[in-house]
């Protein structure tokens, strides 16, 4: 049984990129397809969409290389981290992204402190 769905993900889209991969399907689920949305807006992957019950995600290279260089699981099911606005910085002097769920929803480090609420740091992205 799988027991975090977010590595699970994560480490996905590290391999089938260690690979060079077009695309990525994963088992759908509510949070996948948050992450995915985020992805997207940030510009980490080309795009996604629902196939019978599975997320598809086209990966995104430029010049030959992976647009994500780095993507690490933060707050894992047996060490969760939290944060307050306040405490989150921008990750990598602002050239990468941390991914927050929060109690209005999964949103990234800008859009959490802009709103001013904290939550669960789920990843970060570079």
């Amino acid at each position: 049984m799988l027991t975090d769905p977010i590595a699970d993900m994560l480490t996905c889209l590290r391999n089938a990129q260690a690979v060079k991969k077009a695309e990525v399907s994963l088992v759908k689920s509510k949070i996948k397809l948050n992450l995915a949305r985020i992805l997207k807006q940030e510009g980490y992957i080309f795009d996604f969409h629902e196939k019978d019950r599975r997320l598809v995600i086209e990966l995104k290279y430029h010049q030959g290389q992976p647009v994500i260089k780095e993507i690490k699981r933060i707050s894992k099911p047996g060490q969760r981290i939290y944060s307050g606005h306040q405490k989150l910085f921008p990750y990598k002097n602002g050239l990468g992204v941390t991914i927050i769920s929060t109690s209005v929803g999964i949103m990234t480090d800008k859009k959490a402190r802009r709103v001013k609420v904290g939550g669960e740091i789920l990843c970060r992205i570079f």
